[in-house]
């Protein structure tokens, strides 16, 4: 590939292998797909192999435990409403969400449970597509009663209990106060996953049958869903858990029988969408082309613009930045981004090798999702080894570093 004609060098693709292949042989990480796109050249490699011990390699079309990179892409449902004013930004969420109204909001983030005031006002649709509806994952107040109860409740998907179905989530959420004022602050997670119960109780249908209907098949995303088929789970590796300690692989989730292999009670737009490379190039392919796929219009383009560009007040990003760096230990510096759009983070500052105006998401299971509209790039990688060591979030340092030092222009 000739210098200038606006694609990755070859030299520079194969020092990213080089890069992704040390990871792979050094032991840390089992197998990974990376692809890397730019306008109608796209480059993938699959390496390594599907569990820790060999076995079945890694292939182009592995499917994998997206995690939060799932948030970007299930916030399209709602996207797709607003643009049919099914629902609009300011509209108060409490005819759908009828458990969120006259909430109560703890006078301090570490105080007890009922040491409340009453909400300054109600919780609208913005505050939950901004995650700023005021309850989320605190990772800087672990301890915290409130903290406790949102795992104790089963009301995320690490916690030791598994979500319940839909209503029953919302009535637990409805027992809680608020951690902050609604629109006050950033909070992460715990609103991905209620937009899935409001796209749902707008639509009259399954939040995985809207996502499906307006997003995947358009897209040709055969292989994403909440769930992988019987016929599909030979594709999809264990996750590995490795112990922070020792770094021994621990299966946290197998692939017969594990948490993927049926349908789950509860269609979490967080953190629960399975996905390939493929899948996942398309719909970011989509968004850097705003909102088209070939001549078929999936959003409009001023809605994934709204997506993907920040939508946080300095005082709702103060959460943000301190996610990213008062808390570099458990994050391993991801997230150090700046900004948030609806369902994804969006570069407001350089910190690295990637330009102002990036966006997308990592997740725990080891996988990161972004795309570039200056450079028109879009890169994936899916690894099966979670975030409870280093090693994952090094493998993804080093492949964003590599794909943009392979860009030829």
């Amino acid at each position: 590939m000739g210098r200038g004609d606006g694609g990755f060098s070859e030299a520079g693709l194969r020092r990213m292998r080089d890069v992704l292949a040390r990871h792979v042989d050094s032991g840390k990480i089992p197998g990974l797909v990376a692809l890397v796109g730019r306008g109608e050249e796209t480059h993938v490699e699959a390496i390594g192999t599907m569990c820790h011990d060999g076995g079945a390699p890694m292939r182009p079309d592995t499917i994998f435990r997206m995690a939060s990179t799932s948030k970007p892409v299930t916030m399209a449902a709602a996207m797709v409403l607003l643009d049919e004013c099914r629902l609009r930004l300011d509209d108060l969420v409490e005819p759908w969400l009828p458990e969120l109204a006259d909430r109560r909001v703890l006078k301090r983030i570490d105080g007890p449970l009922d040491d409340t005031v009453p909400a300054r006002r109600p919780i609208t649709v913005r505050d939950v597509l901004t995650s700023t509806f005021g309850l989320g994952m605190d990772m800087t107040s672990l301890g915290t009663p409130i903290m406790g109860a949102i795992f104790e409740r089963g009301l995320t998907p690490q916690g030791p209990e598994p979500m319940p179905e839909p209503d029953e989530w919302m009535r637990r959420l409805g027992t809680l106060p608020l951690m902050h004022q609604p629109g006050e602050r950033w909070q992460y997670h715990i609103g991905n996953d209620l937009l899935g119960v409001l796209v749902a109780r707008v639509t009259g249908r399954s939040f995985e049958t809207f996502l499906r209907e307006r997003v995947f098949e358009p897209l040709g995303m055969k292989d994403t869903g909440f769930h992988v088929p019987a016929d599909k789970i030979d594709r999809l590796p264990p996750l590995y858990a490795p112990d922070p300690r020792t770094g021994e692989f621990h299966v946290w989730d197998p692939a017969e029988g594990g948490r993927h292999s049926e349908p789950p009670a509860f269609q979490g737009g967080g953190g629960g969408l399975v996905s390939t490379a493929d899948d996942y190039h398309a719909y970011f392919r989509m968004l850097l082309d705003r909102g088209t796929h070939g001549s078929e219009r999936i959003l409009s383009r001023p809605a994934v613009e709204l997506m993907t560009t920040n939508r946080l007040t300095a005082e709702q990003q103060a959460a943000r930045t301190a996610m990213a760096t008062d808390n570099v230990h458990v994050s391993f510096g991801q997230g150090q981004h700046g900004g948030w759009g609806f369902g994804m983070a969006v570069r407001t500052y350089r910190g690295d090798y990637a330009p102002i105006g990036q966006f997308g998401w990592d997740g725990g299971s080891g996988t990161s999702t972004y795309a570039d509209p200056q450079n028109q790039v879009i890169g994936i990688l899916l690894t099966q080894v979670g975030l409870s060591t280093p090693d994952a979030a090094r493998v993804m340092h080093d492949f964003w570093t590599t794909l943009y030092q392979a860009i030829d222009d």
